[in-house]
């Protein structure tokens, strides 16, 4: 059997960074662009037995039409049994049209691709068995936050999918999401937007609406009726306490100072309820075996 598988400079560095675009390409399956963090998909260790005869193993490199249908891995979990066919893992990549060689043929799915569905199955399964499911209502605000928009036909002509092929991948991730949140018991705060510069590159600025910035940030930490700190047991208080900071007055230093201390809480949080997760996961993985055979006429 084989296993398949921030501090204030950090926090500064990662904050001028801006995020990559997600991989259009087909090299990439869609099921990963859309299902952005909601997804298991080649970041878990399972427990996944590999069959020896693969079809790439075997020398074959394309398959039919005709092919499309038979059965290329079969997984199991909680000992029952569940094909998979070439149709299923390719569509997970967009249409089937845009997959499709010259000569009408398609390439056989790779191993990466047939784990990345199965993992994902076996997920869903589990939703499943625990009752959850979502409304169209759920489906389109999963949308609106993950990609922006719940026009489905749009999202879909961006990967080559069609209006329905991709509202049911959104429904997936829906799902898959609704469940992490109900496993999860991590709170992750939203994660912090540094502030604004001076125009003039000055740190020592001051403003009221860095201070407004500071004390949104710093929460019960700061008593604004008595216009100074409610205590100095806390993370911000340690960083801004030698700073001179009031309800109508702070520094961008200091805003900048109260930023690192707030990424620094996001990340730790983050990081918290994505071990839980991946845990929760692999524990379900570890009851699943999965073996990718020889193509099949």
């Amino acid at each position: 059997m084989a296993d398949s598988t921030i501090d204030k400079n950090t926090a500064k560095e990662d904050a001028t960074k801006s995020p990559k675009a997600p991989k259009r390409g087909l090299g990439t399956p869609v099921w990963i662009i859309i299902c952005v963090v909601a997804l298991v998909a080649g970041v878990l260790c399972g427990h996944f037995l590999l069959g020896k005869g693969t079809a790439s193993a075997s020398g074959e490199t394309t398959i039919s039409d005709s092919e499309l249908d038979n059965a290329i891995a079969t997984y199991t979990y909680n000992g029952t049994s569940h094909d998979i066919t070439a149709r299923e893992v390719l569509e997970q990549n967009g249409s089937l049209e845009n997959q499709a060689n010259d000569d009408g043929t398609y390439n056989v799915p790779s191993a990466d691709d047939v784990l990345s569905y199965a993992r994902n199955a076996v997920v869903l399964e589990d939703a499943n068995a625990q009752g959850i499911s979502v409304t169209d209502d759920d489906v389109s605000q999963y949308a609106l936050n993950t990609l922006g928009t719940d026009d489905f036909a749009t999202i879909g002509s961006n990967y080559g999918l069609d209006e329905d092929a991709t509202k049911s991948l959104l429904h997936d991730a829906a799902v898959i999401k609704k469940l992490r949140d109900s496993v999860v018991t991590t709170t992750v705060p939203d994660k912090p937007t540094a502030p604004t510069a001076p125009s003039d590159g000055n740190e020592d600025t001051t403003s009221a609406d860095y201070a407004q910035y500071i004390i949104n940030l710093a929460g019960d930490e700061w008593d604004s009726e008595n216009n100074t700190w409610a205590r100095t047991d806390g993370s911000y208080y340690s960083a801004l306490s030698t700073y001179s900071i009031s309800n109508d007055s702070a520094s961008y230093a200091a805003a900048e100072q109260a930023y690192y201390v707030a990424y620094s809480n996001y990340s730790t949080a983050a990081s918290q309820a994505s071990s839980e997760w991946t845990t929760y996961v692999n524990t379900l993985l570890s009851k699943t075996s999965i073996q990718i055979s020889s193509m099949t006429v």
